[in-house]
């Protein structure tokens, strides 16, 4: 199932804080229609992708709809209608922000003027009220429920549990767990089959970022389905490749830190070459996967240059 929208996807991303580079932003803008992609899971839960922001999970019933994140300014409508689509009805009773960034919870102001109540970790809330990005300047873009450790939600025969992870690609990550249904939703702590992005600015750190997808690993079994903040539905199998190629390359980058290269030094050395062809893309390229672990194991306060 699929919903399609025009808009000026481009702007959109932009809007949300510029969270890809310039070539993917211009390729964006190439796009004149947005599709929500809807994969039907069962147990009243769905995937939707439109492929330029992050996964979404939305769970239907007599109860109301819950939905994990909401994407971008910009594609409101598209997931408004989406929800239509799948539900019946557009504004979800309830948002659970998985993380702050523009392109998971760029939506707020959207679905909150329609009337859903947002909730979130106390740091998403503080990370976006001490934004200067213009989606957190809009009414209703601040979460008006806030959690430290953990939240429940009981709805349409689901246990929904919402776990804070801390310190891993922000400081305000959740994991939302929909136990009947055995799926797991990661946020941005899990990107299936690419190199992360670990905002080390907003308290994310390679070793707990690590530390974060192995928690995730331990919650599921053989047959958990498991929806990463981008990339494809995922099993274990592609959640343990992942945390392999990090460990790997994060002790590779710490070993040439720790025998005193600086950050030009470590890029001559190639430490990722072998990683490039299957884990490279257009945000988080090599060198920029390179300098995120240079940065983190010198102490640096950011990700990469811009």
């Amino acid at each position: 199932m699929s919903f399609r929208l025009a808009i000026t996807s481009a702007a959109a991303i932009l809007a949300a804080g510029g969270a890809m580079s310039a070539p993917a932003v211009a390729g964006a803008a190439q796009q004149r229609e947005v599709v929500a992609d809807s994969t039907d899971m069962g147990d009243g839960i769905h995937m939707v992708s439109t492929g330029i922001a992050g996964n979404l999970a939305i769970l239907t019933g007599e109860d109301g709809v819950v939905m994990v994140d909401d994407q971008l300014p910009n594609t409101g409508p598209v997931i408004e209608g989406a929800i239509v689509e799948i539900a019946g009805e557009g504004a979800p009773r309830f948002i659970v922000s998985t993380h702050w960034h523009g392109d998971h919870s760029g939506g707020n102001a959207h679905f909150a003027q329609l009337g859903s109540t947002i909730a979130a970790h106390h740091n998403i809330r503080a990370r976006i009220e001490a934004s200067d990005d213009a989606w957190t300047q809009e009414p209703g873009a601040l979460p008006i429920l806030t959690f430290g450790e953990d939240l429940t939600f009981h709805m349409n025969g689901q246990t929904v549990e919402v776990t804070h992870i801390p310190a891993a690609h922000t400081d305000g990550d959740a994991f939302v767990y929909f136990r009947e249904a055995d799926i797991l939703h990661m946020g941005d702590v899990f990107f299936s089959g690419w190199f992360p992005f670990i905002d080390i600015a907003s308290g994310g750190s390679v070793d707990g970022y690590l530390a974060a997808m192995e928690h995730g690993l331990a919650m599921v079994g053989e047959d958990t389905r498991i929806i990463p903040g981008h990339g494809p539905l995922s099993t274990a199998t592609e959640l343990e490749a992942s945390i392999a190629m990090l460990r790997e390359a994060s002790f590779r980058v710490r070993t040439l830190v720790e025998g005193g290269a600086d950050l030009d030094a470590v890029r001559a050395a190639e430490p990722l070459a072998d990683f490039h062809d299957d884990w490279s893309w257009g945000f988080i390229t090599t060198d920029r996967m390179v300098e995120t672990l240079y940065n983190d194991a010198v102490g640096n306060g950011q990700s990469f240059s811009r």
